[in-house]
């Protein structure tokens, strides 16, 4: 049976930071969403033989991750 690796989950501090618009930290969460973000781009494509291949969407992906990154700056923490 095929064990599943668990992904380090990203810190608060780089999510805070990615709040506050550090580049560096928007990125590593991009590192760390990019395989599911690639997952959501897929679209069917049928090939000149018939066959069907699954292929990303580099636009659909572009625009995923143009909308993270809005909604994280958009994104405030509440402390109560």
């Amino acid at each position: 049976m095929e064990q599943k690796r668990k992904k380090k989950l990203l810190s608060f501090e780089v999510i805070e930071a990615a709040i506050d618009g550090d580049a560096e930290a928007i990125n590593q969460i991009l590192a760390y969403l990019k395989p599911y973000i690639i997952d959501q781009s897929q679209r069917k494509f049928i090939n000149e033989f018939g066959g069907v291949q699954y292929v990303t969407d580099e636009h659909m992906q572009r625009r995923l991750e143009t909308k993270l990154i809005t909604k994280i700056l958009d994104f405030k923490i509440r402390i109560e």
